[in-house]
C-alpha cells in the first residue's frame, strides 16, 4: 500500500475540516494540536517539513515562501470563504490520488 499523505491545518482553516478528515480516517495536525497558534509561517513551515506534513492554507503568506525557494513538504491552498463540504472533497482526491513525494515542495490549488 501507499503511503498517505499526513496534514497539517494553520490557523486559517475551519476545525470543522480537521474534524471532517478524522471522520475518514486521514492523519490531521492542526496548529492548534501543535500548539503554534500565532506562530511566524517560517516556523510552521519548519515544524512540518520534519514531520513531512503538508501545509493546507487559506493564507497567501505561504504561496510567497514556496516563490521564494523555501523547501517544504507540500502546500495546499484554498482561497478563504470556501465552504467545509467544497474543502473536504477537494482534500480527498488529493489524499486519494497522489503520494506524499508527489508533493514536495510542490502546491496544490483547491
Amino acid at each position: 500500500m501507499a503511503e498517505q499523505i499526513k496534514f497539517y491545518l494553520d490557523e486559517h482553516v475551519p476545525l470543522a475540516v480537521a474534524s471532517g478528515l478524522r471522520r475518514r480516517g486521514v492523519d490531521v495536525l492542526t496548529v492548534q494540536d501543535a500548539g503554534m497558534l500565532g506562530a511566524e509561517d517560517d516556523a510552521h513551515i519548519e515544524l512540518v517539513t520534519k514531520q513531512g506534513r503538508v501545509i493546507f492554507t487559506q493564507d497567501a503568506d505561504f504561496l510567497r515562501l514556496h516563490a521564494s525557494g523555501v523547501e517544504h513538504a507540500g502546500i495546499v491552498y484554498m482561497p478563504q470563504r470556501t465552504s467545509v463540504g467544497y474543502i473536504l472533497r477537494g482534500f480527498m482526491l488529493i489524499y486519494e490520488v497522489l503520494e506524499p513525494e508527489e508533493l514536495k515542495n510542490r502546491v496544490e490549488f483547491l
